[in-house]
Formats: C-alpha cells, sequence, structure tokens
C-alpha cells in the first residue's frame, strides 16, 4: 500500500514539472529553437538543438547546429540562431566543431541580439544577411580543424549585459555534389560554457583583403593589409589563416619601432585551425598590424578575384586575442591595403611557401567528421592543435612544508638580504656578514655613516647546493657594505645592488671580484639618470638583456637600463585607482615574466604588487591581498600552471602587520592558492627575498634569523587521504584544479557507495595503515566462525526488509531526482541556476548586414560594382568600444591599462 501511495505522489511530482509555463521561462527561446530545430522530420536532427548539460560547478555545453539541411545549389550560404541559454554573464571557453570539409566549405558563429530569423534556417548569402543589429565573428572552422580551447582565465562574453543573446551560425556549402544522395546535413559545433567570471574577454581581429587581383600564370601575387592599431592594448594567443585553393602561406606581424615581430604564420592548405600565436607578445596603442598573403596563379586561365564562391579566393588572417575585461572589445577588423614602402621591410619568411605534406593532405581530404578518428590522427591533431595551459594543473592538495634537515650543515651567514640562482638552479645568497643595517647607519639625506667600518671582509655571495646545502663557491670579499638585491642572468653573471654604496653592480660568476658595469656613484645619493638613493633590486630580460634597477628607499622609481648601462627609461608606480596616483613606497624587489614580458615589483609599504609592461613600462595589473597585511617583501616567478607568483609579507610599521607567512598566488586570478610559514612554532623573523626553482622548490631569506630556509611539497600528502575511510573516494569524484578552487561536489554514486559499504569495512578502511603481525591460523578460524555465525543470525530479517524498502527507496529516488533536475535546469522563479558573476567588461559589437557591417555570405556583392555572388563591403564602424563598469567597487579583481593615447615616462612618480 505504502509503494503505491508513493508511486502516485511521484507521478503528481512529474505531472507537475512539466506543466511549468514554458512561456514565463528564461529558456522559452532556447526550447523554441528546439522544438523548430527538430521539426524537420530526418535522421541527423536528434542530434541538433540538445538542450545545454549544466553541472554543478557552473560548466554547461550547448549544441549549436543545422537543423537538416539539404542544399541544392553550389557556394550556398545557410544561418540559423540559437538563443543563449541564460539571460546571466557565460563564457565560452571552447569549440567543438561537427563538421567535415567533404560537406561544409568552412563555418562561422556569429553573436548578436537580433538575428534574422528565430524560427527557421535561413538564406544568409542574399540580402538578409546575418543579424538585422550589429554582430560579432567569435569563431571561424575549416578544412577539418580541430576544436579550439581558450586559454584558461579567458573566454568569450555572451548573456548578461554583453548584448549577445542569439548565436547565428553560418555555413558555406561550397560544392553540393556532396548531397547527391538528398542526405540531411547537421553540421555544426558544441560550446563549452560556464557561468565563472573570467578575468580576461576574448575577442577577435580580422586582418582581410578585398582588392586582391590574381593574373593567371603568375607564378607568386602577394596580398598586403595594414593597419595602425589606436586601442587599449590587447594579447594575441592564437591565430588562423584562410585562403581557398591558390593561397600558399599567410603572415601576421605587429610592427612597433620599424621591427616586424611574427605573430603566426601557416599555411591555408593544412587544416585552418587556431594555431599558437608567438609567446608574450602584445599589441598596444600606436603598432602598426600588417598581413599577408602569397598566392599562385598557376594553372588559372582567367583572373582570380576575392570573392565567396569556391572558384574566388580569400586572404584572411584571424587573431583570437584577450584584454582586460573593462576595455572589451569583441570584434575588430583590417581591410585597408599596405604601402609598397612598408611591405619592403617585411622579414623574407613571408614570401616562403610552406610545403604540406602529401600524406597531411592526403589525410586531412579522408577525414570525416562523423567518423572515429585513429590514434595516428589523433596524434597529428595533438601536433596542430594549441595546448590548453589549464591541462597543466597544480594538484589541489598541493601545499608547501619546511624541509627542516635542510641544510645538512649550518651555514655560516649574516643578515640574508638577497637570493638567486644560477642555470643550474643552484642557490645563491647575498648576505651582509658582520654589517648591519642599524638606526645609526644613515643620515637623512640617505649618506652611509659607518664608511669606517670599511668593506665587508666574509665573501658575502655564496653558491649553494640546493639539496645539501653545501657551499660550492664563493666571491664578493672587501666589496660591499650593505649588500641588498641580486639577480642572475642568462650568463650567469651577478647582478647586485649595495644600499650602502648607492650602486649597482655587475659580476662575473668565476670568482673575480672585479665589476664588469658599475652604476651610480660611490656614497653618493641621487636621483638623477646618473645617481640612486638606496636601490634595492635588479631584474634583468634574458632575451634583450636589458637591466631593470628598483630604487627603492628614497626615490620611487624603475629605471631601465642596456646591458652596457646606458640609461634608457624610467616609471613610477602604475595607480590601481584613475582618480589618484598613488606613489612606490619602497619599491623592493623584481621579477621579469619571460613568458609574458612583464616586470613585476613589490611595493613594500604600499602592501602591493604591481605588474608592467617590461619595454614600455605600462601598466598592466595589481595584486592586492589582505593577507599581506600592508607590507610586501619579496617576490619570484614560475611560469608554470598558468604564472604563479610567490611573495613574503612582513612587519608593517603602521600596526596593520598579518602573520608573516609566503604565499603562492595565480598570476590571471590574482588567487591566494597556497600559503607557508616555518615549522615546530617557528616563525619567520623579517622573510627579505625568496626564490622558486624549476622544480618547484622555495628558498625564502630571513635577515632578522641569518638564515635561509627551504620549503618543499614533497611531504605534502592529500589531506583526503588522511581523513580515512570513504573519503579516499572523494579524491577521483572532484577536480583538482587550484586555479579554480572549485569546493568538492560529490555525485550521487558516491553518496550510493557510501551508504552500501558495510560498516564493518569502513571502520578497517579508516584505520591506519600498520604492518600487522601475522596472526596464528587458529585465531584466524575462530574469527571466521563468529562472523559466519553472526551473519547467519540476522540474515533473513535484513533480506526480507531490504527486498520491501527497494521498490520504495527507488520510487522516491526518481521522483526527487527528476524534480532537482527541473529545478536545477529551470530554477525557481522561472530563472536558469547558474552563478551570478561580476566581471566587468562587455563584448562590444560588429555591424551586421542591416548596418552595413560583416557578414562573410554577402560581402562582395556592392564592392565595387563587384557582382558576383558573394559578400558586401565590411563597416568599419562596427568595433565599438563600450565597456561595462559593473564592477567598479570590486578592487580586488579590477585592473586597468594606460588610456589610447601613448604615455611618455614619468619623472619620479
Amino acid at each position: 500500500m505504502g509503494v503505491l501511495v508513493c508511486g502516485v505522489v511521484v507521478l503528481t511530482l512529474i505531472c507537475q514539472s512539466h506543466s511549468l509555463d514554458g512561456a514565463t521561462n528564461p529558456l522559452h527561446r532556447f526550447k523554441r529553437y528546439q522544438e523548430s530545430a527538430s521539426s524537420e522530420p530526418n535522421d541527423c536532427t536528434t542530434r541538433t538543438g540538445q538542450p545545454m548539460v549544466l553541472s554543478k560547478s557552473g560548466n554547461f555545453s550547448l549544441d549549436v547546429r543545422m537543423p537538416g539541411v539539404s542544399p541544392t545549389v553550389s557556394d550556398t550560404y545557410l544561418c540559423v540562431a540559437v538563443p543563449v541559454p541564460t539571460t546571466r554573464d557565460a563564457y565560452i571557453v571552447d569549440f567543438e566543431p561537427h563538421a567535415s570539409m567533404d560537406t561544409a566549405h568552412h563555418m562561422l558563429l556569429y553573436g548578436c541580439r537580433t538575428p534574422v530569423s528565430t524560427t527557421n534556417y535561413w538564406d544568409c548569402g542574399s540580402v538578409k544577411g546575418t543579424c538585422e543589429d550589429e554582430a560579432s565573428i567569435m569563431y571561424a572552422w575549416a578544412r577539418n580543424a580541430p576544436p579550439t580551447r581558450l586559454p584558461p582565465d579567458v573566454g568569450f562574453k555572451v548573456g548578461g549585459k554583453s548584448r549577445i543573446t542569439y548565436f547565428v551560425l553560418q555555413i558555406h556549402y561550397g560544392d553540393v555534389h556532396a548531397f547527391s544522395d538528398h542526405h540531411r546535413d547537421c553540421s555544426g559545433l558544441t560550446l563549452r560554457m560556464t557561468s565563472k567570471p573570467q578575468p580576461f574577454i576574448a575577442g577577435m581581429y580580422l586582418m582581410m583583403s578585398v582588392t586582391t587581383v590574381i593574373p593567371p600564370g603568375n607564378k607568386v601575387t602577394n596580398a598586403d593589409v595594414a593597419c595602425t592599431y589606436n586601442s587599449y592594448p590587447i594579447y594575441p594567443f592564437a591565430f588562423r589563416t584562410h585562403t581557398h585553393k591558390l593561397g600558399q602561406v599567410v603572415s601576421g606581424y605587429r610592427i612597433r619601432d620599424g621591427k616586424w615581430t611574427l605573430i603566426g604564420r601557416q599555411t591555408p592548405q593544412l587544416p585552418q585551425a587556431f594555431y599558437p600565436a608567438t609567446k608574450g607578445i602584445n599589441v598596444k596603442y600606436g603598432d602598426t598590424l600588417a598581413a599577408r598573403c602569397v598566392f599562385t596563379g598557376e594553372g588559372r586561365t582567367t583572373k582570380t578575384y576575392i570573392g565567396g564562391t569556391s572558384d574566388d579566393e580569400m586572404c584572411n588572417f584571424y587573431m583570437m586575442y584577450y584584454m582586460e575585461s573593462r576595455h572589451a572589445a569583441p570584434f575588430q577588423e583590417c581591410m585597408e591595403d599596405g604601402s609598397k614602402e612598408l611591405f619592403q621591410n617585411i622579414p623574407p619568411e613571408a614570401n616562403v611557401p610552406i610545403t604540406v605534406p602529401p600524406e597531411m593532405m592526403m589525410h586531412n581530404m579522408m577525414h570525416s567528421a562523423g567518423a572515429p578518428s585513429t590514434p595516428e590522427h589523433q596524434d597529428d591533431m595533438a601536433l596542430l592543435q594549441p595546448k590548453r595551459e589549464e591541462e597543466e594543473v597544480l594538484d589541489q592538495e598541493y601545499h608547501l612544508e619546511e624541509v627542516t634537515d635542510w641544510p645538512e650543515s649550518p651555514l655560516q651567514l649574516g643578515q640574508v638580504s638577497g637570493l638567486a640562482l644560477d642555470s643550474d638552479d643552484n642557490l645563491v645568497i647575498f648576505h651582509r656578514g658582520d654589517h648591519q643595517w642599524g638606526v645609526n647607519s644613515f643620515d637623512n639625506s640617505g649618506k652611509y655613516q659607518q664608511q669606517s667600518l670599511g668593506p665587508i671582509q666574509q665573501s658575502t655571495i655564496l653558491v649553494v647546493d640546493p639539496v645539501k646545502g653545501s657551499v660550492l663557491k664563493a666571491s664578493g670579499r672587501n666589496m660591499f657594505y650593505l649588500p641588498h638585491g641580486i639577480t642572475t642572468d642568462k650568463d650567469n653573471n651577478y647582478w647586485v645592488t649595495d644600499v650602502a654604496l648607492h650602486q649597482v653592480f655587475k659580476l662575473s660568476s668565476d670568482g673575480r671580484d672585479k665589476p664588469l658595469v658599475v652604476l651610480g656613484e660611490a656614497f653618493e645619493p641621487g636621483s638623477d639618470k646618473e645617481h640612486f638613493c638606496k636601490p634595492t633590486d635588479v631584474a634583468v630580460d634574458p632575451v634583450t638583456r636589458n637591466v631593470y634597477v628598483s630604487d627603492g628607499y628614497c626615490n620611487a622609481r624603475i629605471l631601465k637600463f642596456s646591458p652596457e648601462g646606458k640609461y634608457l627609461s624610467h616609471w613610477g608606480a602604475g595607480s590601481s585607482d584613475r582618480r589618484r596616483r598613488v606613489q612606490f613606497r619602497i619599491p623592493h624587489s623584481l621579477v621579469f615574466l619571460p613568458d609574458r614580458r612583464e616586470l613585476c615589483v613589490a611595493d613594500r609599504e604600499n602592501g602591493r604588487i604591481q605588474c608592467f609592461v617590461a619595454e614600455s613600462g605600462e601598466f598592466v595589473k595589481e595584486i592586492k591581498k589582505q593577507e599581506f597585511g600592508g607590507e610586501v617583501f619579496a617576490i619570484s616567478y614560475a611560469p608554470v600552471h598558468g604564472g604563479l607568483i610567490y611573495a613574503v609579507n612582513g612587519e608593517s610599521a603602521y600596526g596593520r602587520s598579518a602573520p608573516l607567512k609566503g604565499f603562492v598566488i595565480n598570476y590571471s586570478t590574482k588567487e591566494i592558492l597556497d600559503d607557508f610559514s616555518p615549522e615546530n612554532a617557528q616563525e619567520f623573523g623579517m622573510p627579505h627575498d625568496i626564490v622558486v626553482t624549476k622544480d618547484g622548490r622555495v628558498f625564502v631569506g630571513d635577515a632578522a634569523t641569518d638564515s635561509v630556509l627551504k620549503f618543499s611539497s614533497d611531504k605534502a600528502e592529500h589531506r583526503s587521504v588522511k581523513k580515512g575511510g570513504i573519503e579516499v573516494q572523494e579524491i577521483e569524484e572532484t577536480e583538482t584544479i587550484i586555479q579554480t578552487r572549485l569546493k568538492p561536489q560529490h555525485r550521487v554514486e558516491v553518496a550510493v557507495a557510501k551508504v552500501q559499504i558495510p560498516v564493518a569495512t569502513q571502520q578497517k578502511t579508516a584505520e591506519p595503515v600498520q604492518e600487522q603481525p601475522q596472526k596464528p591460523q587458529q585465531q584466524e578460524d575462530d574469527k571466521e566462525k563468529t562472523l559466519a555465525k553472526q551473519s547467519a543470525q540476522g540474515v533473513s530479517p535484513a533480506v526480507i526488509t531490504t527486498l520491501l524498502l527497494i521498490p520504495l527507496v527507488v520510487v522516491i529516488s526518481i521522483g526527487v531526482l527528476i524534480r532537482y533536475r527541473k529545478n536545477r535546469m529551470y530554477g525557481d522563479g522561472c530563472e536558469v541556476k547558474l552563478e551570478q558573476t561580476s566581471s566587468g567588461g562587455i563584448l562590444g559589437k560588429l555591424r551586421g548586414k542591416a548596418a552595413g557591417g560583416l557578414n562573410l555570405g554577402n560581402f562582395f556583392a556592392t564592392h565595387k560594382g563587384y557582382t558576383r555572388q558573394g559578400f558586401d563591403r565590411l563597416s568599419t564602424e562596427g568595433s565599438d568600444q563600450e565597456k561595462d563598469d559593473d564592477n567598479d567597487t570590486d578592487s580586488e579583481n579590477e585592473e586597468y591599462s594606460a588610456p589610447p593615447p601613448p604615455v611618455g615616462p614619468s619623472s619620479s612618480s
């Protein structure tokens, strides 16, 4: 009877959940798309219009596909619109195509608010176009390109206030002979999305030639495009080339101060995927962006024009970039012909065709998106696909702990002021020997008052084995008065600062204590180009070998020198708030970020880390945390897991001190991933400098305790394992990406498993794992008999009860699960339950067909009387620079960069 009653209740719940009013649900547009997409009676529409798959972590996916089309004319452009299935901010992080070049010539994905149609697919190669309002290209695919994944912390922003409420998929069907069997096509792509705010917003920059004519028989014809960039800084991370059959190589460049820097270069005859751009490149106001497409007219008997048909040609260089959210522009374009004078200086590589191996061409032609991939094919695609840095993740249970038995023998040190690493990852220690910095060391003007003590007689530079702690080399005797900062260059030379001498030195690591370069005047503080006042640290660019000096205790500035010591420029602090400009208060430590081409500064008394474009001094970002307690003494950097900053704080003279610790910080999200300090109730005295080795070992120099401490994660174990029992399964069921700090979400299967495991088993698992002495065989036999007897006595009631309860539990579970899934999908009050974002920045718009804007389906139809079926002229008015200031109050996450006009170096701000 009870089972019957429960069944009736569950059926009532099911009926109620199905009777929700779709018209008031924010997903009703998406549901209408599903219904219209499935209305065609064919064999593939069952795969289209699939509802989004929402996970507990806020991740979901969305299929955008053609609803079973069968074009009858070659070079047909068809479009279909799909609503963004949430009214809140969402971010696209992956694009997974489902198409074959045997069927689709290319695909484009647009974002807009008002598509031409919302009920069915339409011919967008006609005057209709794609969108009634402004449209933005978000993705492009051709020639069996593999999936495109964005870097960590980067996403295309849609929904919410982005004004992108619809996706428009456009597919160019080139040769319709593939449809001779009258099958229906459901090509398209899957969007991997998340509701988690992304610190950086992705965009697309398109360089495209529209005037090129390729004469028949010409061996080489170049199409050159170039524009001056006049917006906020962008950071290209991927590029894609596109031509038709005659294209041999396409190259894109950034031109700055007359120097050409390659963004990307590829043959368009390979899968037209997004390939990794040159690492660390950026584009800022005043730079020139240029591209060259190399064509051959051999084999043609008539002129070939730029156009939309398969017999025409195209010259496209797509560049995916990211920029900080406040200045996000989702689409920018360049369609101006480059001058012959400019392209006289293009690197010769741009003119060299890239040979495509015959086996690669054959493989690409034979590959079908619907066929299972062979391991060999997967390997090929892995080589072509940009590697997602997020795949190399930091273990969530990673934790640094002190290595208490290091060094094996005590080191004879004075105040430890600086640490560095040589090319072999040996530790280099800079210390003050028997000299100390006291209250009487300097007068009010910064002059050193203890010259009579003479230089430090001990070896102030020690090279130490990082494993055992033994001294390998020693140098720096009778040279320094008060050592401070030290770094090494790629040749293992030492660059050091002395706050008493007010000087910077370059020393050879060969043990000869003769400076190679000396900057500043001994014992003479100053603030001009030839003088320092207590300089604190040095950083060296491994590529240009330029030298950066933080100056320091008296001056609030960073100075840049050539490798030979020639003054180049200097700058002050970058503001974290445009309404005021906060000067450095002791820029105390520097680190160069080689993969980002940035210089980061530990601004000690302001308790913050500020990062700048090293070449120009342009402000990039600020990291300031309450955990720092108002002081940041030193920083280091590891270019792993998307970039990790290591920092140590210190005692504050203003009563805002926090516990002295070391910190591991995600560069992109500014999240503190780990903190660490000495063990056994010890504390840092004055952690003055920090370095991290290639294998993740961390060393901290303490000026108060005259020591160097070593930290490692080797001893750290999964804390879930230590809990014992069934919680061990948590490791397998939860994500361990420390960059996102997701709370463990147990799956239903895990919970069921916990219930079904007998109590005796749980107790046994929870016991510490120890090596037990072997029991006598008789005791084991007695134990087995006792257990068997206990089981026999209670088996009947247990079995009967279980059999009676199983149907009831199953029915109730199904009802609860259905109700739960409905609530998660549609939400209470008819809202999608996605995490609300607060990230600033919106995706701006590119004008669509109705505004005279981009539509690669009818781009050339009106260009200079050109009457081929093709496209309309692109408008350059549509890439607006609207911003979203919703997060102005979120100071922890805001990042600012200089406005578009170039800013000269400030004096000493």
